[in-house]
C-alpha cells in the first residue's frame, strides 16, 4: 500500500494487511510512533510491531488507532455472490434510450447465435 489513497476505495478484508493500514495511517496523518501511542494509551514498541506485521492490533484498537490519525474506516456486511457489480453500475449509467438499445443488441446476438447452432 502506498498512501492513504489506496485505503480509500473499498477493499476487501482479506486483503487487508493492518501493518499497511496503520502505517499508511500513521504517516499520512505525520505522526511518529510514539505520538501515535501516546494518543491511542499505548506503547511505542506496540506500534512498531503492528506495523512491522509481527502483530495484529484488535479491530476496536485499529479503529482508535485510524481515529487518532483522522481516519475513519466503514465495515460493510454484504451476501458474497458472483454479480458483477460493475456491470451493473454501467448499466445504470446509461439513459433509458442507451438501455433499450443495449437490449435491442442483445436479442439480435441471442436470435444470431440460436440461427448460427
Amino acid at each position: 500500500m502506498v498512501g492513504m489513497a489506496a485505503t480509500l476505495v473499498p477493499t476487501p478484508l482479506h486483503s487487508l494487511r493492518p501493518a499497511d493500514v496503520v502505517r499508511a495511517a500513521r504517516r499520512e496523518a505525520g505522526l511518529t510512533q510514539r505520538e501515535l501511542a501516546d494518543r491511542v494509551g499505548t506503547t511505542q514498541s506496540a506500534i512498531a510491531r503492528w506495523e512491522a506485521g509481527a502483530d495484529s492490533p484488535r479491530l476496536d484498537k485499529l479503529a482508535a488507532l485510524l481515529r487518532a490519525c483522522g481516519v475513519e474506516a466503514d465495515l460493510t456486511f454484504r451476501r458474497h455472490d458472483d454479480v458483477d457489480r460493475a456491470q451493473i453500475r454501467e448499466h445504470l449509467a446509461l439513459t433509458p434510450a442507451e438501455r433499450l438499445e443495449a437490449q435491442r443488441r442483445a436479442a439480435a446476438f441471442r436470435r444470431s447465435a440460436r440461427r448460427a447452432s
